[in-house]
């Protein structure tokens, strides 16, 4: 028999689960794959456990359970003055990967041109590939990892299918703007593309608030936008996420979902949509919540030789190692976990073309304060 020639030959296993993993073979403090080391609510665990009791164990409908639609709606209309139909333009995923990959299969075909701007997620890109279409690099400007618009206008014609924009910004955790979005849609007008807005750290921002290109009017006809209930909620095992787009292309995406996962775990989006209805303080809170993490730890890292300047949303904080070494940011990721107990995530995997003798790395605060003063017990002597 021959070899399976791959569909993905450039991918390999993910950075998250490659430093998680080398952060288990070594006993060091994982500060590299974003999840919390705290549980969920407790009160939302009892609603999961009630439902799992009342018997709410079999199929949810395709699009997901009623209920949270219409809760996420309410959502939408409280937070953003956004008007979503439950019905029609809100979609209910196990996760908001499988979301992004299926907004991405909806929409792009063969030879279509995807754009993403750099440092991108990493789920992208092998998404648009397996979709046959061709995914263009545009790099964020540094040190601020703002939009260069006319490097984008300049990739921008007639082929490009897709634009995926990311904010909050995993990994530097910076943000768009009102304006930003008033500049994209001005330079799209011409075309008829689509945008992917990948917002799952929507509550996590400390400067200012969220942007979301839902609350933008014309964006907001030719989008689908993703969140997520595990980045909200500290349950990121629990995968469910949901997509909101105008109805032709929520049809789409839809169409491409019943085949991927068909549908989400019941109990668990039930108790979201109570907790969602009930509770508004909790996803109202995480701001401050967040913020005190991540003052804590630039301030236990104040007297390292890392640099930090503070991200504005997300539970990422890049570090600048360059006061320590000019040794490439994989490298030193692997020495800082294997040397010092401390995994992180090097940035230049998430770029096409690495800036060259870029010295940044992604460190997780979404940990407990112990864990974070570890963490920075051991970073300090590096």
């Amino acid at each position: 028999m021959s070899l399976l020639e791959s569909k993905l030959p450039n991918v390999g296993t993910t950075i998250f689960t490659v430093m998680s993993q080398l952060a288990e073979q070594h006993n060091a403090i994982n500060l590299s794959q974003g999840f919390p080391d705290f549980q969920p609510p407790a009160e939302l665990i009892e609603r999961v456990t009630r439902h799992l009791e009342a018997g709410r164990n079999q199929y949810a409908p395709m699009a997901g359970v009623r209920e949270l639609r219409e809760a996420i709606a309410g959502k939408l209309r409280a937070l953003y003055g956004v008007h979503a139909d439950p019905e029609t333009e809100i979609t209910v995923t196990p996760g908001a990967t499988e979301a992004l990959f299926a907004a991405i299969h909806a929409v792009v075909r063969a030879g279509d041109e995807v754009v993403v701007f750099d440092p991108a997620y990493d789920s992208y890109e092998p998404a648009v590939t397996l979709a046959g279409g061709r995914t263009l690099h545009v790099p964020l400007e540094r040190p601020s990892f703002s939009i260069d618009w006319q490097r984008l206008k300049s990739v921008l014609s007639d082929r490009t299918r897709l634009v995926i924009v990311n904010s909050p910004h995993n990994p530097s955790g910076a943000l768009l703007t009102d304006d930003d979005l008033a500049e994209l849609a001005a330079l799209l007008r011409p075309y008829g593309c689509y945008v992917l807005s990948d917002e799952v750290y929507e509550h996590i921002v400390f400067d200012g608030r969220h942007a979301t290109v839902l609350a933008h009017p014309e964006l907001k006809e030719r989008s689908i936008a993703v969140f997520s209930f595990g980045k909200t909620y500290h349950a990121t095992g629990w995968k469910v996420g949901y997509a909101v787009a105008p109805r032709f292309l929520t049809e789409e995406l839809r169409k491409v979902h019943q085949y991927l996962a068909f549908s989400t775990v019941t109990p668990l989006q039930y108790a979201l949509a109570d907790f969602v209805r009930e509770r508004p303080e909790h996803y109202l809170s995480l701001p401050d919540f967040y913020r005190a993490k991540r003052d804590l730890f630039i301030e236990l890292l104040a007297g390292s030789r890392f640099e930090l300047a503070p991200a504005r949303g997300t539970y990422f904080q890049l570090a600048d190692y360059g006061r320590i070494s000019s040794e490439p940011d994989t490298e030193f990721a692997r020495r800082l976990t294997v040397e010092h107990g401390v995994a992180v995530i090097p940035i230049s995997v998430f770029c096409a073309e690495p800036p060259p003798g870029a010295t940044l790395v992604r460190f997780c605060f979404a940990k407990q304060e112990q864990t974070l003063r570890e963490a920075a017990a051991r970073l300090a002597g590096v």
